[in-house]
C-alpha cells in the first residue's frame, strides 16, 4: 500500500521535492498538495519580468494542471491548512482532513510590513506572489500613477524597475546609505543608483518612512524629515520573515524559523520542512539555490536514502534589464583582508575582489559580470590564488599572464559547479543530459534540464558547455537556410539584396547561387516581400510569387468559394455603407455575412467569377479592399474614446482611423493587427495586438509584440508619448523597423524576441534620428503601396504602373 505524503505549500522548494521524488520512484507516495494561493507551482524568481511586462504568468508556470494530473496529485489549491494533528497524523484543511504518513511543511515566507500608520490602506501592497504582482500591474494602468517603493534591496529594485516600465513615476526609499547594502559595497551601490536614476527612477537614501497618508486609499508617503511624496501605490519590499506559524502551533521546534536537521527533519520525525520557512544551524534561506539543495536531500530522505544538506556560499544577481550586477561571499573590510579593485567610470564597470589568507573570499561586480561564475567557484573552492594574484581581476582568460582560451575556464569548472542559479542546475546535469539524450540545441537543453529557461543570464555559459560537450557538432550561430534552394539564412539574403543592389527575383537567385532555378513555394514569396520592402519605387511586385489569397485579393474557403472583407476605417461605418453591403449580398446571393474580430464585415461564399463584379459594386460605395488576406496591415481596432465614452481619455477612434489611413496597403513580413483603446479599460484589446495604443490622460502608451492566435501573449511596453503626432510617428517607425528586419512569415512578437526588446526600445524610443529615418522610409514606400487592388483588377490597369484608381491620397491620409 502506498504511503500518504501531504505537502503544505506549492512553491518552488516543494515543487522541486516532488519532481525529484517522482524521478526517483514515482510510485512511492500518494500525494496531497495544499496551497493557500489558488494555483500551483510557478517560478517566483520571474515575477519581476511579469511585472515589467516582459513575460506572462503562463510563461513562468513550473507545474501546470497536466503535470499534477499526470502524477495523480490531489490538489487542494486555494485552501488553507487550519492545523496539524501530530498525534493522529492528520492535516486539517478548511475543506476537510487528510491523513499522512509523511508531512512536508513548505510554507515559505511572508513579507515584512513596516509598522507605520496607514500601512493597511488600500493601495499599500507587498511584493511576494502573483496576486501582489497583479495588484501592481492594475495600479500601473491609471494615467499618471505614482508609486513609492519602500526598500532598496533586491525585490524593491526589481519592483521599481517593473513599475517604471509599466509607465509609473517611481520613487525608491531606502533606509541605508547605499542600495542593496547586504550584497553590494558602497561603490557598486553608487553605480546602481546612477543607472536607476538614468531610467527615471528617483532614489532617496537614508529615507525613513514616518507614515502613509490617505483616507479611503493611499495618497502619499510622509518621511521622518517631513517630506511628503504623492503616491497612488506603495510597495513594501523591506524584507521577509519565515512563515512558521502552523509549525509553532503544532508544537514543533521553532526559533526564527522551523528548526530542521541535515535531512530536513523537524523535531517530529514524521514531519519535514523545506524552503524559506526553515532554519538549519542558525541559518535562514532566501535564495533559490539552497532551497533546491534542500529539496534534493529531502526527496532522498523520503525514499530512505541519507544525504546531508550543507550550507554553501551564495551569490546574488539583479534581474533588472541593463543592470548587470553580481555579488558573492564576504566583502566586508577587515585588517587581515586586502582588496583588488578595477574601475572604469566611463563604461560603468566596477570590480572588487576581497582576499584573505591567499584565498578569494568575496567579489562584487557591476557592469561586467561575464566571469562571475569563475570567481564564484574560486570563493567556494577556497583554492589558493597566489599564483594568479597579479592577473586575478582580469578573470580566467588572463591567468598565466597572457590571454588563454576562455573555454578552458568553463572546462575547469567542477561537476557540481552551479550554472543556472534560478533553477539550481549544476554542470554535470547539463553535460550528462546532452550526452545521454543526444541534445544538440539550446531549446532542447532548456526543456530537459531547465538551465537557462528562467532569467536567461546563464545562456552563454550553457552554450559554452554545449560546445565543450559536443565539439564541432554544436554551433550556436549555425545558419538555418530559408529553404532548400539556398544555404543562406533570411538575414543574409536581406543583407545581400541591399548590398549587391539586387532588384528582381532572378537576379537574387543568380547572384546568390540558388540551387533550384526558379526557387520554391517557400523562398519565392519571401524574396518577393524582401524586394518589395527594399526597393518600393523600383521593384515590380510579382503576384505569381504570392499565396493564393494575395493573388486573388480574397480569402479562399474550404468549398472553393471566397470571402470578401471591405475596409472600414477604425471599425467605423455608416447606414449608406451598410446598405451597399446588403445590396451586394442580395445581388450576388452571398450566403453568409459575419462581423469579424477586427470590427469589419466579412461576406462569405462568393464565387470566384463574381469577385470582380462584387469589388466593382463595393468600390462605387467608396470601399477599398480590407486586405484581410494580406501579409500586411489588416485592421486598426478602436473603441469610441472621448467621442461617446464617459471613461475615454483621448480620441481613440480618430487616432485609429488616422493610423489606418496612413498605413493601409503596406506589406509586412506577416499579418499586422493593431488597436487603439481610449482608456486603460482597454475595450479595443490593444494589449494582445501586434501594435497597440492605450490612451491615458497624459498621452499614449504604446504596446507591441502581442499575440492572440496559436500563441497567446500579452504585449510588451514600448514607451509613452504625449501627443497624437508622436504616437503616429513611433508606431509607424516601429512598423518600418519590423518591415526591414523581420523574416518573412515571422510575426512581430517572434521578431521582437529575436532582436531584443531593449534594442527595439533604444532605436524607436531613445534614438530620435533613427526613429525619424524609419518613419521617412515608410512614408516613401507608401507612395507606391497605397493602391487598391480591387480597383486595379476591375479597371484592368497594370498593378505596377502606380496610377491607382480609387485610392486615398497619401498626403490627406497623413493629416
Amino acid at each position: 500500500m502506498m504511503q500518504k505524503l501531504v505537502v503544505i505549500g506549492a512553491g518552488m522548494a516543494s515543487g522541486r521535492v516532488l519532481e525529484t521524488l517522482f524521478e526517483m520512484d514515482p510510485a512511492a507516495y500518494e500525494v496531497t498538495l495544499f496551497n493557500a494561493e489558488p494555483r500551483g507551482n510557478y517560478n517566483r524568481i520571474m515575477l519581476s519580468p511579469v511585472l515589467s511586462g516582459e513575460k506572462s504568468y503562463e510563461e513562468i508556470v513550473t507545474h501546470d494542471d497536466a503535470w499534477y494530473a499526470r502524477h495523480d496529485i490531489a490538489c487542494r489549491f486555494g485552501e488553507k491548512v487550519v492545523s496539524i494533528d501530530r498525534a493522529n497524523r492528520i492535516v486539517r484543511g478548511e475543506k476537510g482532513d487528510v491523513p499522512y504518513d509523511k508531512l512536508i511543511i513548505a510554507t515559505g515566507s511572508s513579507p515584512f510590513i513596516v509598522p507605520v500608520e496607514g500601512r493597511d490602506l488600500p493601495g499599500v501592497v507587498s511584493y511576494r506572489d502573483l496576486d501582489d504582482t497583479q495588484a501592481m500591474i492594475t495600479a500601473s494602468g491609471a494615467s499618471g500613477a505614482r508609486a513609492v517603493v519602500i526598500g532598496g534591496g533586491l525585490l524593491g529594485l526589481e519592483a521599481a524597475a517593473g513599475l517604471k516600465l509599466r509607465g509609473m513615476d517611481v520613487t525608491v526609499l531606502h533606509l541605508a546609505g547605499h542600495l542593496m547594502e547586504r550584497q553590494l559595497d558602497e561603490a557598486a551601490g553608487h553605480l546602481l543608483k546612477r543607472d536607476l536614476e538614468k531610467r527615471g527612477i528617483e532614489v532617496l537614501l537614508k529615507a525613513s518612512t514616518q507614515k502613509i497618508v490617505g483616507t479611503d486609499r493611499v495618497e502619499a508617503v510622509e518621511l521622518a524629515d517631513g517630506k511628503r511624496l504623492p503616491a497612488d501605490l506603495v510597495v513594501m519590499a523591506v524584507g521577509i520573515r519565515p512563515s512558521a506559524e502552523i509549525a509553532k502551533e503544532a508544537g514543533l521546534a521553532v526559533n526564527r524559523a522551523i528548526v530542521v536537521d541535515a535531512q530536513m527533519r523537524t523535531s517530529d520525525p514524521h514531519i519535514h520542512a523545506v524552503g524559506e520557512c526553515v532554519e538549519y544551524n542558525g541559518t535562514l534561506f532566501g535564495l533559490v539555490a539552497p532551497l533546491y539543495e534542500q529539496a534534493k536531500v529531502l526527496a532522498k530522505c523520503l525514499l530512505g536514502d541519507t544525504d546531508d544538506f550543507v550550507v554553501r556560499e551564495l551569490s546574488t544577481k539583479l534581474k533588472v534589464t541593463g543592470c548587470d550586477l553580481f555579488s558573492a561571499g564576504d566583502f566586508a573590510e577587515g585588517e587581515t583582508r586586502e582588496d583588488i579593485v578595477l574601475r572604469d567610470p566611463g563604461q560603468g564597470v566596477y570590480k572588487r575582489l576581497v582576499i584573505e589568507n591567499d584565498r578569494l573570499i568575496g567579489a562584487v561586480m557591476y557592469g561586467d559580470t561575464a566571469d562571475s561564475n569563475w570567481f564564484f567557484d574560486l570563493i567556494k573552492s577556497r583554492e589558493p590564488i597566489a599564483a594568479m594574484r597579479d592577473t586575478l581581476i582580469f578573470g580566467p582568460a588572463y591567468q598565466g599572464g597572457s590571454p588563454l582560451d576562455p573555454m578552458a575556464a568553463v572546462a575547469a569548472l567542477p561537476d557540481d559547479a552551479e550554472i543556472c542559479g534560478c533553477n539550481g542546475v549544476c554542470k554535470s546535469k547539463i553535460t550528462s543530459a546532452i550526452t545521454a539524450k543526444g541534445l544538440t540545441s539550446l531549446d532542447e537543453v532548456r526543456a530537459h534540464t531547465k538551465a537557462s529557461s528562467s532569467c536567461g543570464t546563464c545562456t552563454g555559459l550553457v552554450e559554452q558547455l554545449m560546445s565543450l560537450t559536443l565539439g564541432d557538432a554544436f554551433d550556436p550561430n549555425a545558419v538555418k537556410p530559408m529553404c532548400g534552394c539556398t544555404t543562406l539564412a533570411h538575414d543574409d539574403v536581406r543583407r545581400l539584396i541591399k548590398a549587391k543592389g539586387l532588384k528582381t527575383i532572378p537576379e537574387v537567385q543568380q547572384e546568390l547561387q540558388w540551387s533550384t532555378p526558379n526557387g520554391c513555394a517557400k523562398c519565392r514569396p519571401a524574396l518577393n516581400y524582401y524586394l518589395v520592402a527594399d526597393w518600393p519605387d523600383e521593384y515590380a511586385d510579382d503576384y505569381q510569387s504570392r499565396f493564393i489569397n494575395e493573388r486573388v485579393h480574397a480569402n479562399i474557403q474550404k468549398d472553393g468559394t471566397y470571402s470578401v472583407v471591405p475596409r472600414m476605417w477604425g471599425g467605423m461605418t455608416s447606414a449608406k455603407e451598410l446598405r451597399a453591403i446588403a445590396d451586394v449580398c442580395d445581388k450576388f446571393d452571398i450566403p453568409a455575412v459575419k462581423c469579424t474580430g477586427g470590427q469589419r464585415i466579412d461576406m462569405l461564399g462568393i464565387r470566384k467569377e463574381d469577385l470582380p463584379a462584387v469589388w466593382a459594386d463595393l468600390g462605387k460605395a467608396g470601399f477599398v479592399s480590407g486586405q484581410a488576406y494580406a501579409k500586411g496591415l489588416r485592421t486598426v481596432k478602436t473603441c469610441v474614446g472621448t467621442d461617446w465614452c464617459r471613461f475615454g481619455t483621448q480620441d481613440s477612434t480618430g487616432l485609429g482611423i488616422r493610423i489606418e489611413k496612413f498605413m493601409w496597403g503596406s506589406w509586412t513580413p506577416a499579418k499586422l493587427k493593431m488597436a487603439v483603446s481610449g482608456c486603460p479599460r482597454n475595450c479595443a484589446e490593444a494589449t494582445c495586438k501586434d501594435i497597440g495604443i492605450i490612451c491615458v490622460d497624459s498621452g499614449f502608451d504604446i504596446h507591441f509584440a502581442g499575440a492572440a492566435g496559436l500563441d497567446i501573449k500579452g504585449t510588451e511596453i514600448l514607451g509613452h508619448v504625449e501627443t497624437e503626432d508622436e504616437a503616429l510617428e513611433h508606431v509607424v517607425a516601429l512598423a518600418q523597423m519590423y518591415r526591414e528586419q523581420g523574416h518573412y512569415l515571422e510575426r512581430i512578437y517572434k521578431w521582437a524576441k529575436r532582436i531584443g526588446l531593449d534594442e527595439i526600445r533604444r532605436q524607436i524610443m531613445d534614438d530620435h534620428a533613427m526613429r525619424k529615418a524609419y518613419f521617412d522610409r515608410f512614408v516613401f514606400s507608401q507612395k507606391f503601396a497605397q493602391v487598391d487592388p480591387w480597383s486595379e483588377r476591375v479597371s484592368g490597369k497594370d498593378k505596377h504602373e502606380f496610377q491607382p484608381i480609387a485610392r486615398l491620397d497619401f498626403a490627406e491620409a497623413a493629416e
